[in-house]
């Protein structure tokens, strides 16, 4: 049975997992924090020595993390687990307890954690521990950095039995001269060239042409390594394995010169257009060789990254020699449509790799390349997973972060599509890149819905979230989608008194939804502490929560005469609400807000001919409106008035099939005579008294998928 001395001193991995989401919401990095504690800092008066006061090291958190109300419980867990081990992994003494933690610790511990470049975090660990600033750091003070390395690999999931020798003997050939102390320059070459090292610190792309795109694996079946040919041993069986070609090595091999990776263009014109396989050692065991037709052993046999045919060793160069690109040929831009071209024929420079070379796309017939977003950050980094799994079916320059500037990358080319991964607002992020962008074309846009809400997504049949489905069959359905254009809306908010204060409007265009009242004012509660991610780890805590707040509003009916607060013009003409008791107006472009409620409902069929309908006209008479059906292409809009929160719960749940049907329009202004709740598209915001223009702007392409995934309430997200 453990101490308390011991379990006082751990961290949980629900600890670990919460100071990830904090982390993933600060901006600020540890570099720029430990100066707050140096002599004239702000928080100098915590610090003495190398050491930071129990105060201190809260001030940190909230500092680094930027959060005011971190909880206090978990903050003085986290003390304790850098107070109970000294720099040797040794219990520390009563006294050292009482003289707080070492600043230094923390702050490798954290930036190691945090995103950023390796040579960074090489550069910042050795200036750290670099007491004496003579640029010299000796034995001890490099074990004390690998010690912070190593608490922090284990609670990222590593094996760390296997990483601690492969460290120590990269401090043996470090120090080059043997003379007992270690250089920056020596620091950083040696850590540069370590494979394991360089994984652990967030190695996020390749510095050259063929080099593996490394990240740490556990296997629940044999594996071995492709270097020297050994199993993966240990109980979670932990290598390194290539997110583009699946090479997977040995943590201790990967410093020993493995294949290279597959190329990803060609460095000369001669090449383009030259469909040849790029093969890669693979375990191909009890796969089928595609010439001679007979098992391939293990190791005993390679696949091409690109068309995925495995053959053996022998029968490599027996077979056709020209890839085709495999199932996946429509959506793959081959490395062959990809090449290097001179300063004087690219002078933007956007398109420039780490090692110098400037690439352009040739457009090749009969394909429609797919260009793949993905917001990392959704469905609680479940878009990290789907960046991976695109990376190794398509070509890796095809997958971009949001930070990537892939469409330029893709300008030259007017046949192809794009699949965007995320929410709702990583949906808006793209169309407005769109059109910012200086495109030939404007491409279809498909999406992989991820996380909760999905509007758009559930619309265009997408469905409400990605469940971990073969992504292999979601590229058949964009394959197969339909082109739709989809209605986009410029929101222009005037203030009453520009000096009043009040929130930021998140978008300035509207692709699905505006609404005031009741529930933009639980979306407001929630948005507030979505930095409190104690429950934000787990989805159905948002989803509770959420709850909390519907009952909370519910009792205290914060928007129950809405009516005396707005008045709603409908191209010009006043819209009458005076009978009405509402609680919520919503501006709809989509059947589908919430997450997919259908606030509009079926529509009853005419008894005779559905009126034509001009793009001016306003149509407000009830019976009409209730023969009128959505459209997300007719350039117009439906607004529909809400009771309030039960009202909202009857429809989600189907107990009631709509809200009330106040109009259709093409134009709609809104005027507001106090502060009121609104959102857009699911992103809320206090208002201050105020003016609100909304007109058609622009229709984006959207491809529909030809079948609906499930949206049934026990599917909802």
């Amino acid at each position: 049975m453990a101490s308390s001395d011991d379990t006082e001193g751990c961290l949980t991995s629900v600890d670990f997992i919460q100071l990830q989401y904090y982390m993933e919401y600060g901006s600020l990095r540890v570099k720029d924090v430990v100066k707050d504690f140096q002599p004239r800092g702000r928080f100098a008066q915590h610090s003495f020595g190398e050491r930071i006061d129990a105060v201190g090291f809260s001030l940190f958190l909230k500092t680094y993390l930027e959060v005011d109300d971190f909880p206090s419980d978990f903050c003085q867990r986290l003390y304790r687990y850098f107070q109970h081990m000294d720099q040797d992994g040794n219990a520390t003494s009563p006294q050292d307890k009482r003289d707080g933690v070492s600043l230094r610790d923390v702050s490798c511990y954290f930036s190691v954690l945090e995103e950023g470049q390796p040579r960074e975090k090489l550069e910042f660990t050795f200036r750290l521990y670099d007491k004496d600033c003579n640029g010299l750091l000796d034995s001890s003070e490099v074990d004390r950095i690998i010690n912070q390395m190593m608490r922090a690999a284990d609670y990222l999931g590593w094996d760390v039995t296997e990483l601690r020798p492969v460290l120590k003997d990269m401090m043996a050939a470090i120090d080059v001269d043997d003379s007992g102390t270690v250089t920056l320059e020596e620091w950083v070459k040696g850590g540069m060239n370590n494979v394991p090292l360089l994984v652990l610190l967030g190695l996020k792309m390749t510095e050259r042409d063929g080099q593996h795109i490394w990240r740490m694996k556990h296997y629940n079946k044999p594996t071995y390594c492709c270097v020297c040919q050994g199993m993966l041993l240990g109980l979670r069986k932990q290598g390194l394995c290539c997110t583009c070609c699946k090479y997977t090595v040995h943590s201790q091999c990967a410093n020993k010169n493995p294949e290279l990776c597959a190329r990803t263009f060609v460095k000369s014109k001669k090449e383009i257009g030259v469909a040849a396989h790029d093969w890669i050692r693979a375990d191909c065991s009890s796969a089928k060789c595609q010439v001679c037709n007979k098992k391939i052993k293990t190791l005993a046999g390679r696949r091409c990254v690109w068309c995925k045919e495995m053959r053996h060793d022998e029968c490599v160069f027996s077979g056709l020699s020209s890839c085709d690109c495999g199932p996946l040929r429509d959506h793959i831009l081959p490395p062959w449509a990809i090449y290097a071209v001179s300063k004087e024929e690219d002078s933007s420079l956007l398109n420039v790799t780490p090692d110098g070379h400037i690439l352009q796309i040739v457009p090749f017939p009969d394909i429609h390349p797919l260009l793949v977003f993905v917001n990392p950050k959704s469905g609680g980094k479940q878009g990290e997973r789907v960046l991976r799994k695109f990376q190794f079916l398509l070509h890796p320059r095809q997958d971009n972060n949001l930070a990537h500037p892939g469409l330029h990358f893709f300008h030259n080319l007017r046949d192809y599509r794009i699949l965007v991964c995320g929410g709702d607002g990583t949906v808006g992020w793209l169309l407005d890149a769109i059109d910012k962008a200086d495109l030939q074309v404007h491409p279809p846009v498909a999406v992989l819905p991820l996380g909760t809400g999905n509007d758009l997504a559930r619309c265009l049949r997408w469905g409400g979230g990605y469940e971990g489905s073969d992504l292999r069959e979601i590229l058949k359905e964009i394959e197969a989608s339909e082109l739709v254009p989809v209605d986009r809306w410029s929101i222009q908010v005037i203030p009453e008194d520009p000096q009043e204060a009040g929130d930021p409007e998140p978008y300035e265009i509207i692709n699905n939804y505006f609404s005031v009242g009741v529930d933009a004012s639980i979306a407001h509660l929630f948005s507030r502490e979505k930095r409190n991610v104690t429950f934000l780890v787990l989805r159905m805590k948002n989803k509770l929560r959420y709850f909390e707040f519907a009952t909370s509003e519910t009792i205290s009916a914060s928007c129950k005469k809405l009516k005396d607060c707005l008045v709603i013009e409908c191209c010009g003409r006043p819209l009458d609400l005076s009978s009405k008791s509402l609680e919520a107006i919503a501006v709809l472009n989509i059947p589908s807000i919430h997450g997919g409620s259908n606030l509009w409902g079926e529509s009853k069929k005419p008894d005779g001919m559905t009126p034509d309908v001009e793009g001016g006209e306003v149509i407000t008479d009830p019976e009409l409106l209730k023969t009128i059906s959505q459209d997300m292409s007719d350039k117009r809009l439906e607004v529909v008035g809400l009771e309030g929160v039960i009202e909202m719960g009857q429809i989600y749940t189907g107990l009631k099939s709509a809200g009330q049907r106040l109009a259709q329009t093409s134009q709609i202004t809104i005027r507001t005579t106090k502060a009121l709740p609104m959102q857009i598209d699911g992103e809320p915001w206090m208002q201050p008294p105020c003016t609100i223009h909304i007109t058609h702007k622009n229709q984006a392409s959207m491809l529909m998928a030809t079948t609906s995934k499930s949206s049934s309430f026990f599917h909802r997200k």
